[in-house]
């Protein structure tokens, strides 16, 4: 079985549906391995346009198997809306080629509620969750106290559980806007229609453990990882490589490609260090031209220009074989390009390859920027690498070199799922 490791390189949203979407067309089956229905992937397939958030988006090939994996939490009405979402959209079938573990967590609304009273108290220092209850979820589960999608099938330990939970947050926070009666009464209704796809990993996997090609769905990135990212600025699971291989019981020695997903220039969601951010005019036209809202939030994206340093950490972290590189496209209209290529700290240290674990030194730290030409002309579209214009050529190249010559296997140029160019 040959396994590709799709993963986000930089805050998350660097487009990685549509690579998902184009590798998953060979693959028998695809794995999401981390988060939860805080993600969110869009992809635009033939005329229709579908959000994926907890589904993987192996659902759009018609002839691959989905699973959600052990490492993911669940959210039972997101995963039930959205498979319907997507039944409507035409994608006939894909309630019969989704499965998920049930060593996956359940994320309750109940965490939900949580995670809005944990960001109030935070104040000023909030990590800008997206508040689908994805860290309180988390925060059971290290805690050993959480409900796994197993246990739903059991309506006994399923109430006790959830009775605990909400007596616990209730001693907590007080009162809480939630009714623990009316969730129990959802679960009465999910359990009849979860158990068909519920699952034991580890058989399941074993069934396919021959086929010539499975996928892993990354969610969030690198920089959002819980032990690598901007800690605290960061989601609540093992974005990386080293979480998939755990969540899904990899064997690494049969991984053969590790794709890093790469915006051509920076974006960022919510709060935290953003070192090559744009407050000024560059960052509004990259907002804007790039139309950087949230699919699950719809929250407006911080923008800033590429920055090698980031990237040459992530790559550090995950091991990347090749990298999609998205959205050039966005770059059309610019003079200039700018590439963060070194960091000064506060210290007046530099550095090229890594980032300091301290967030609030990350903030202060200076970036040295490599100005560019850019090529003002049109690559919406373009199929073919020489038919790019020769500095948007440089530009993809010197972003290779700086990586260590990772090769820019795949480039984004607009939206469509065709508008990929695939390079030898």
């Amino acid at each position: 079985m040959g396994i590709t490791i799709v993963l986000g390189s930089q805050w998350g949203d660097e487009g990685k549906g549509k690579i998902t979407d184009m590798l998953s067309q060979q693959a028998t089956l695809c794995c999401r391995a981390a988060g939860g229905h805080n993600a969110g992937h869009t992809i635009v397939h033939g005329s229709k346009t579908y959000d994926f958030h907890i589904l993987p988006s192996g659902l759009v090939s018609p002839s691959c198997i989905n699973l959600i994996g052990a490492g993911t939490v669940f959210h039972v009405p997101s995963f039930f809306k959205e498979l319907a979402s997507l039944e409507e959209k035409g994608l006939k079938g894909a309630s019969e080629r989704i499965f998920v573990s049930d060593r996956a967590h359940v994320c309750l609304d109940l965490h939900s509620v949580v995670d809005g009273l944990e960001e109030a108290k935070l104040g000023g220092r909030k990590v800008g969750t997206t508040g689908k209850g994805i860290g309180p979820c988390y925060s059971d589960k290290a805690s050993r106290r959480g409900v796994r999608v197993g246990e739903i099938l059991d309506e006994a330990v399923f109430e006790r559980k959830l009775r605990t939970l909400h007596a616990g947050y209730t001693a907590r926070f007080g009162e809480l806007d939630y009714n623990v009666e009316d969730e129990i009464a959802r679960f009465k209704e999910y359990r009849t229609k979860l158990g068909p796809y519920i699952v034991d990993q580890l058989a399941f996997l074993q069934k396919y453990k021959d086929s010539p090609e499975t996928l892993v769905e990354g969610a969030n990135a690198l920089m959002l990882d819980l032990d690598h990212g901007t800690y605290p600025y960061v989601t609540s699971s093992s974005t990386g490589l080293g979480g998939a291989v755990q969540a899904l019981s990899l064997n690494p020695t049969s991984i053969t490609s590790i794709v890093g997903v790469v915006k051509a220039y920076t974006t960022r969601v919510g709060s935290g260090p953003f070192p090559s951010e744009q407050l000024n005019e560059v960052g509004t036209k990259l907002q804007e031209v790039g139309r950087e809202f949230g699919v699950t939030t719809g929250r407006r994206r911080r923008c800033g220009w590429f920055d090698l340093v980031l990237c040459r950490y992530s790559h550090a972290i995950n091991h990347y074989t090749a990298l999609n590189l998205t959205k050039l496209d966005i770059l059309d209209d610019f003079d200039e390009i700018k590439v963060g290529v070194a960091y000064i700290l506060p210290d007046g240290t530099r550095t090229e390859n890594t980032i300091p674990a301290d967030a609030d030194v990350l903030d202060k730290v200076q970036v040295e920027y490599v100005t560019l030409p850019g090529w003002k002309s049109n690559t919406m579209g373009v199929k073919k690498y020489e038919d790019l214009p020769p500095n948007a050529r440089s530009y993809i190249e010197y972003i290779e070199r700086g990586l260590g010559g990772v090769p820019v296997k795949w480039i984004g140029t607009g939206p469509a799922r065709e508008d990929m160019i695939a390079r030898e």
